[in-house]
């Protein structure tokens, strides 16, 4: 079967869970990415996400944390303080799986601003529990459009932290959790390299030169010694994802 840039994205940052993972999901493509897991691969898998919402396996997309779909299909809701004091700060989420309107070489993500923070070009939705995501959750994907503009030499403001503007402040600041430890594009699969922690390209999904994935790299950034491709997706992941983005068009619809 045919397929999107985008649907290669969403099905690779699916890949990356596992069926016992326990997931901080936000909004966008990595609920899609997280519930394409839930719908295939890792039926056990446990998504959470921000407003208390427990073990939830929504048959639409949500809007947005506030969506009644969560709470509909949700094992339990809690506080958004117990949510983030018990299961966040407690150490009981192994992923965190995040969007970025930019992204730096050291996996440090902006959802804030565009441009200057008094003066903005646009003003982004803002953090809400992202920063707290990207510090406590074991592990934290992210998934981004591969583009100049969204992958930056310095995003314009540090909304969550990944390893910091040099790459050791994570480290400095004591912040014992793993950070940024996978970020997919809709071009190729980046890792942290061990000692800088910055992001070299480690896997490009099928068709994709290194070529494209400099062009539309806002540094200059590197690949990894053993380059792998991406498996492309299987009819059954792609029949899923078409499937839940229907409904999800469908049900936002009123139809």
């Amino acid at each position: 079967m045919n397929y999107k840039p985008n649907e290669m994205m969403t099905i690779a940052a699916s890949r990356a869970l596992s069926d016992d993972d326990v997931c901080f999901v936000g909004i966008g493509a990595p609920s899609a990415a997280c519930n394409l897991a839930r719908l295939t691969r890792c039926p056990n898998i446990t998504l959470i996400y921000e407003s208390g919402t427990l073990g939830t396996k929504p048959d639409v997309l949500p809007l947005s944390i506030g969506d009644g779909e969560l709470a509909e299909t949700a094992l339990a809701t809690v506080s958004v303080p117990e949510m983030f004091r018990y299961w966040l700060q407690g150490g009981h989420i192994s992923v965190g799986f995040l969007g970025a309107a930019q992204l730096d070489r050291y996996g440090n993500i902006n959802t804030t601003v565009i441009g200057d923070y008094d003066a903005p070009k646009v003003r982004l939705p803002g953090g809400g529990g992202a920063p707290e995501i990207a510090s406590q959750c074991h592990r934290v994907f992210v998934t981004v459009k591969h583009r100049p503009r969204s992958l930056v030499q310095t995003v314009d403001f540090m909304t969550s932290m990944g390893f910091g503007p040099t790459g050791r402040e994570r480290q400095e600041l004591g912040i014992t959790t793993a950070g940024p430890t996978m970020v997919i594009t809709d071009l190729a699969v980046l890792r942290p390299e061990a000692g800088s922690n910055e992001l070299v390209v480690e896997a490009l999904h099928e068709g994709v030169t290194r070529e494209e994935v400099v062009d539309a790299t806002g540094w200059e950034i590197r690949f990894a010694e053993h380059v792998e491709t991406t498996e492309p997706p299987t009819d059954e992941e792609l029949e899923v994802l078409r499937d839940l983005h229907r409904r999800t068009e469908e049900a936002h619809a009123g139809t």
